[in-house]
């Protein structure tokens, strides 16, 4: 494929598709809209290497909040739980991988 300019009358249709889109305001915001947009660092999530005292406090909240919600059965207690077990679980299992790479 060829990486010269397009031919005149090709880009003259272009040039026209191009104005009939920017004439759309609502198409305009939209694309603004998106563009703006910045997605999370994923690379900086996969690097957390939790410290050892984290996860025991992070699973200790767990189990106290699983407890008490079983016991007390308050939404309040289950979505806190909800909250703080995935976590705990993720920063154990990244624990377990630095540990796993180093012994």
């Amino acid at each position: 494929m060829s990486t010269n300019r397009l031919p005149d009358r090709e880009q003259r249709i272009l040039d026209e598709i191009e104005h009939a889109l920017s004439q759309d305001r609502r198409l305009v915001r939209r694309l603004g809209s998106t563009r703006r947009r910045r997605r999370p660092d994923l690379s900086r999530i996969a690097a957390y290497t939790p410290r050892p005292w984290v996860v025991g406090l992070l699973l200790a909240v767990s189990v106290a909040l699983m407890t008490a919600g079983a016991v007390t059965s308050e939404p309040g207690v289950i979505w806190g739980f909800a909250v703080v077990w995935p976590v705990a679980l993720f920063a154990a299992f990244r624990l377990l991988c630095r540990w796993s790479r180093t012994g």
